[in-house]
């Protein structure tokens, strides 16, 4: 990235316009404590003498007054061209992950410049302002500094503008000159690695990352087409071509690509707690964690939020898992997720009605507290899916104190019995839970649902 005040490159070290009068405000602005108290005690020494009439304090007191005034003079005229640069690594951070920021200076001026402050500005929750002195850069010359930022907190933030502070020799006047651009720092949710399980791959749209869908069930069954030129003759099904009294070849098997649609609750009242270790940033990050392990198992995946919006750009199918690919999906979803924040929603109904009937291959859903209208909505989403699986979010646990001492039966549980008995596989998360054992834990109950209820899920508790 290239700064720039005074073209896209470069920036002068004096000011430029304005006028005799603005500029000397802006010098006499730039004034330091020691430079106005030396102002000022020579203007006093001055008006002693005055009224005292001793000259050689009349000298005293001009001296006085007089090298602030020099030095603010000499400061505004200088001219620095200098060049700056910023480099983000990496561009895009995990939530509590440090980032390096790179400056780099060029002076591209004939002359060589004194001692240079550089300063870059940074929002507070990445750390403290960085701040470097820079010696005397020599014509042609350059310096690079860098310096680390961390943040807990999801988001964007803005890095810059850069600023060089410029001083006199005696430190009685300073001003700032900044550049005109400016970097943004993507701190995107914790990422948790996944096992490869298949959470019951028997469900429609569930399992390896790319299925065959076959057009024939066997050599009875084919579903032939007519024979077109250049295909393989080893493919004719000669029992469809004496029938129809034409050459009839068998269709090629379909690769059908698994689909999978993320749901993330982010009602603000489903939601307890605020900050980095809070219900709702768990639930980003283990939305994250899911969409990233399935787009490397090949699924289409597709982010939803309860308000029924999901990622811009992504089409119909969702994000495909291939490649260069699936990096740039993973990349706009993490970005997405970098800045969501609570909605001002109270229903789940929108996202229900986005779902397409039967149609959705897996869903997994991360919910916050549900009342009973909720839960029923989200009930009824299991029946346009081929397999769900919620992580439901125990929040009273997550805001209950450690010494306190839960309820035997709650409404929590009551919720987790009302969604297994409508076919998800629902999942408890209590405070502090592992994303990973919980991963497991659902596959465990998904494959026993399977191997009790039969390859279609439908048995019991499915």
């Amino acid at each position: 990235m290239t700064l720039g005040a005074a073209g896209p490159a470069e920036a002068d070290g004096g000011a430029r316009g304005g006028g005799a009068r603005g500029g000397a405000r802006t010098a006499l602005a730039g004034l330091t404590t020691r430079g106005r108290s030396f102002l000022a005690a020579g203007v006093a020494a001055a008006v002693c003498a005055y009224v005292l009439g001793q000259p050689d304090l009349l000298r005293v007191g001009l001296l006085l007054a007089a090298l602030p005034l020099v030095c603010a003079a000499v400061v505004y005229r200088t001219r620095y061209r200098v060049a700056g640069s910023r480099r983000l690594s990496p561009a895009r951070v995990p939530a509590g992950s440090e980032a390096r920021v790179h400056l780099r200076m060029d002076n591209v001026s004939r002359l060589p410049t004194g001692l240079l402050m550089l300063q870059d500005r940074v929002p507070y929750v990445l750390g403290p302002r960085p701040r470097f002195i820079l010696d005397r850069v020599e014509a042609g010359g350059r310096r690079e500094v860098s310096y680390r930022v961390r943040s807990d907190l999801r988001g964007r933030y803005p890095l810059g503008p850069l600023q060089l502070r410029l001083n006199d020799p005696f430190g009685m006047c300073e001003l700032t000159r900044s550049f005109s651009t400016y970097d943004t720092l993507t701190v995107v949710p914790r990422v948790e690695a996944l096992p490869a399980v298949r959470l019951g791959g028997e469900a429609k749209g569930y399992g390896d990352g790319r299925q065959r869908s076959l057009a024939l069930a066997g050599e009875d069954d084919a579903i032939p087409r007519g024979y077109r030129y250049g295909d393989d003759l080893r493919r004719v099904h000669w029992r469809s071509t004496a029938r129809y009294g034409e050459l009839m070849v068998r269709r090629e098997e379909q690769p059908q690509r698994s689909r999978c649609t993320v749901l993330l609750d982010t009602r603000g009242p489903a939601h307890r707690g605020a900050g980095p270790d809070s219900a709702f940033e768990w639930a980003v990050s283990g939305a994250a964690s899911v969409l990233v392990h399935l787009l490397e198992r090949g699924f289409s995946v597709r982010l939803l939020t309860d308000t029924g919006s999901s990622v811009p750009g992504e089409g119909t199918e969702g994000f495909a898992g291939s490649g260069q690919g699936s990096a740039d999906a993973a990349g706009l979803m993490m970005d997405t997720l970098a800045v969501i924040d609570h909605s001002d929603g109270t229903s789940l109904s929108p996202a229900h009605d986005v779902l397409r009937g039967g149609n959705e291959g897996l869903l997994v859903a991360f919910l916050g507290d549900l009342d009973e209208e909720e839960a029923a909505v989200i009930a009824k989403m299991r029946r346009r899916s081929g397999a769900a699986v919620a992580f439901l979010l125990d929040g009273d646990s997550w805001v209950r104190e450690p010494n306190d001492v839960p309820h035997p039966m709650n409404r929590h549980q009551e919720r987790l019995r009302m969604l297994r008995e409508a076919g998800w596989t629902a999942v408890s998360v209590p405070r502090g839970a592992s994303l990973e054992e919980l991963w497991r834990q659902a596959d465990r109950e998904r494959s026993g649902v399977v191997t009790a209820g039969g390859p279609s899920g439908r048995g019991t508790g499915s």
